[in-house]
């Protein structure tokens, strides 16, 4: 079996995704996703010229030395467009495995680990009762677990406030939008949402909260231990990780959960946050940290720490890293939960897809592969569109981590 052809899909039913289609001269084919929201034309050229016309008559069976010609062979080694282009080749060489084999990609990975995965949604209002209401829906929804996110007053377009219920998609313009940040005054706000929502809805449920890369390490010790009360499944992104270190000052002071992690590109990016103990849950994805392949190794290695698994699952992901993730998530044995943004029903008609959603959970299906396809006529109907994700300023004008 050889590799007969690729070719790249760039499509935006609603956002833009990106999407590597892979042929063998045995007539089966595999797909896989290689989004990178406000940058996918990036991503398409390297694909295209130098990742395709070295595919081409290599045998798809062989994932892992195609995954360590591609790691090793690039002398320029990982970054976000390098190891996004290697996880689309890496998923579809998984869905054609699967398909040959007759089985979904969970058993090849080693079978079930657990018959269903919990997944959170994300809840969030222009303020605390608007967030509030907006959880309750969630919870009526079925959601164990639910991410609560709140407009804080004086803060222009706060993160995480969306323009819709169940869609939410900020990369909203040709060129970057311009939000506000004050740390001050979300300090002095987050905490009284978590409040209202205990007051109102109990213990029952898992709260999840996303700093995203607001708060220095001081600053995000501070928050971590206002929010002990109200007992967090996670406090997301508190701080920035490029220097992992900075998570021990924020662990020193706290013991709300820490998550970060959707942002990491190799197990590099995570090493020594995970074998220092500093974080609970690593968030690297399947599409940004090299496939199925190499997410493997961040999983196993976590084991070894007691860290466990709490993909990215937004809506910059498409349905296809969707579906291999759910994969993942069946088979890892140190699974923690998996996040989980809805598509437009425009994004699921151009992916049609056998996972499916039932009691606050998602269950991947048994189609051979990883049971995720895309609809080629109609993804041509929805043709590339510029969109930038935002930026943040303070007060002051300073630019700040968006």
């Amino acid at each position: 079996m050889k590799i007969q052809s690729a070719k790249v899909i760039v499509t935006c039913p609603g956002r833009n995704f990106v999407t590597l289609k892979i042929e063998t001269d045995q007539g089966v084919y595999g797909i896989g996703d290689a989004t990178m929201n406000g940058r996918e034309l990036a991503v398409v050229s390297y694909l295209e010229d130098h990742v395709i016309p070295c595919l081409i008559g290599m045998d798809p069976r062989n994932i892992e030395d195609i995954w360590q010609y591609l790691y090793r062979g690039a002398y320029w080694r990982r970054g976000p467009v390098t190891m996004r282009a290697i996880a689309a080749v890496d998923m579809a060489l998984w869905d054609i495995k699967g398909k040959m084999a007759g089985m979904p990609v969970y058993q090849l990975l080693g079978g079930r680990s657990r018959d269903r995965v919990m997944v959170y949604g994300h809840a969030n209002g222009s303020d605390i009762e608007a967030t509030v209401d907006a959880v309750g829906k969630y919870i009526d929804m079925g959601y164990k677990a639910i991410r609560a996110q709140s407009g804080v007053p004086g803060v222009k377009d706060a993160y995480g406030v969306g323009r819709g219920t169940l869609h939410y998609e900020p990369a909203d313009a040709e060129l970057p939008s311009v939000t506000g940040w004050d740390t001050r005054k979300a300090l002095n706000y987050v905490p009284k949402l978590f409040e209202k929502l205990r007051d109102t809805y109990g213990f029952d449920h898992h709260l999840l909260h996303d700093g995203h890369h607001r708060y220095t390490p001081q600053e995000a010790a501070n928050l971590g231990k206002m929010l002990e009360p109200y007992q967090l499944f996670w406090f997301e992104d508190c701080t920035p990780a490029e220097n992992q270190e900075a998570f021990k000052l924020v662990r020193q002071h706290t013991s709300t959960p820490l998550a970060v992690g959707e942002i990491f590109n190799t197990i590099w990016d995570c090493k020594h946050l995970i074998e220092n103990q500093l974080i609970d849950y690593i968030r690297a994805t399947v599409v940004s940290a090299g496939g199925l392949t190499h997410l493997r190794r961040i999983a196993d290695f976590a084991s070894l720490y007691q860290v466990r698994t709490g993909c990215h699952g937004a809506t910059d992901l498409s349905p296809v890293t969707m579906g291999c993730a759910l994969h993942f998530d069946t088979w890892v044995p140190n699974f923690g939960i998996q996040e989980y943004m809805r598509h437009t029903e425009e994004t699921d008609a151009v992916f049609p897809h056998d996972y499916t959603f039932a009691d606050g959970h998602l269950h991947c299906g048994e189609t051979p592969g990883h049971g995720v396809d895309i609809d080629e006529e109609l993804a041509a109907k929805y043709p590339y569109k510029p969109a930038y994700l935002p930026v943040a300023r303070l007060e002051d004008g300073s630019m700040w981590n968006w």
